[in-house]
């Protein structure tokens, strides 16, 4: 299985494209500009338990670390990864 990750800036969200369905973590900007709210997560169900949601967050996290941005969990999915993962919690606002 090979995913194809992508940021889509004009639509705020990171894509995942697997077997022609894509698997996405959408996010808003708030006024400041240099924190990312990551709000929502999905995978299509047929995909679901293939660790695709884990791999979207780690490369949503690691494009806001990669730009300077501090993020707000406000999926619990992506709360949930970074619990598990504490190097990323220094990104939390």
């Amino acid at each position: 299985m090979i995913l194809i990750f992508e940021h889509d800036e004009k639509n705020k969200q990171f894509v995942a494209v697997l077997e022609g369905k894509e698997a996405t973590l959408k996010y808003s900007i708030l006024p400041d500009g240099k924190t990312l709210d990551y709000y929502s997560t999905f995978v299509p169900p047929k995909s679901r338990g293939q660790h695709i949601g884990q791999d979207i967050v780690k490369f949503a996290l690691d494009f806001a670390k990669e730009n300077d941005y501090k993020i707000i969990p406000s999926c619990s999915f992506v709360k949930a990864f970074i619990d598990k993962h504490s190097e990323y919690s220094k990104l939390v606002a």
